[in-house]
């Protein structure tokens, strides 16, 4: 039990990073009804972003602490442009159309996505170096934070304090409050409910960017598969929390993560089941638990607060 500390560390930092991305999952869910299975590939570009800002803008040489905040910046102009488009050109159309329309759609967006960014990176049919920062390990009592876990360490909570406070306390945060909760009554009373779809798509995709590059620093390596298990298990994610809940979103990543981390590193102690564990069996234990919340507790477990649903 002397690793449990840093197995829990180990949970909530890989879970914040499912959270990130589910934020995109379940605010658009919230407004539109939709559940963008593209939105995967959408935090796969935002990760392609920051490194083609590293390779062919930057100075050969550049500090990775200099590095990062354009990076970062590039991989939210990249995923947003890409939100944003699919929003008008592929979702839009498809507003009034049968469910089925626009998930179909989402899945072939995302078909459509991979081969884009592997046509671009052709090389990214193996996985592609991502820059580390400079620096570390750092060790904090008996639990050790990789340098790349940094960022995600810094970059999770504060963007769910501008989520909160941009969904609470602007006029923009509570015309999505009011969007999600009556679209047309919301279109009666004056606000701009397309701009609103809109703002929904791009904030989804920038969360989904600070992740991709949170990915890219965590693990070292990038390729253009890596927004489709990811992508499932961020829905797992929002599903876990409530699906339309932006805070349950956080908190089902939270709990994902943790979940996946201990199962991958103590089931195999209990009798019995000595086979099932390490982390070749990760993703089977994150849908598991999607199975065990879609059969026992469906709504999730914050439920679905209609206030909060944008």
């Amino acid at each position: 039990m002397n690793e449990l500390p840093q197995q829990l560390v180990n949970g909530l930092l890989l879970g914040s990073m499912y959270g990130l991305v589910a934020i995109g999952y379940t605010m658009v869910y919230g407004i539109v009804q939709l559940i963008n299975f593209a939105h995967g590939e959408i935090f796969m570009t935002g990760a392609f972003g920051a490194l083609t800002v590293y390779l062919y803008i930057l100075p050969d040489g550049t500090s990775m602490w200099l590095a990062l905040p354009l990076m970062l910046v590039g991989a939210v102009m990249v995923s947003v442009t890409v939100a944003v488009g699919a929003e008008r050109f592929a979702y839009r159309p498809l507003r009034t159309a049968p469910r089925l329309a626009p998930l179909i759609t989402a899945i072939g967006l995302s078909l459509a996505l991979q081969q884009a960014v592997w046509a671009w990176y052709p090389e990214a049919d193996s996985p592609i170096t991502f820059p580390e920062i400079e620096g570390g390990p750092f060790e904090i009592g008996s639990v050790t934070i990789q340098t790349g876990d940094v960022f995600l360490l810094i970059a999770a909570p504060i963007s769910m304090a501008i989520l909160a406070y941009f969904v609470m306390k602007t006029r923009t945060g509570r015309g999505m409050q009011a969007t999600a909760q009556d679209p047309d009554t919301a279109k009666l009373m004056g606000i701009n409910t397309d701009r609103i779809i809109v703002v929904a798509f791009a904030l989804g995709a920038a969360f989904a960017a600070v992740g991709g590059v949170a990915y890219g620093l965590k693990y070292g390596e990038i390729n253009f598969r890596m927004g489709f298990i990811l992508g499932l298990k961020a829905f797992t994610a929002a599903v876990l929390g409530g699906i339309g809940n932006i805070y349950g979103a956080m908190i089902g990543g939270l709990v994902l993560g943790l979940a996946e981390t201990l199962a991958t590193a103590y089931i195999a102690d209990v009798p019995g089941m000595e086979q099932l564990g390490g982390q070749t069996w990760a993703n089977v234990w994150a849908f598991v638990l999607l199975i065990l919340v879609l059969l026992f507790r469906p709504q999730g477990l914050l439920g679905e607060r209609v206030a909060d649903r944008a």
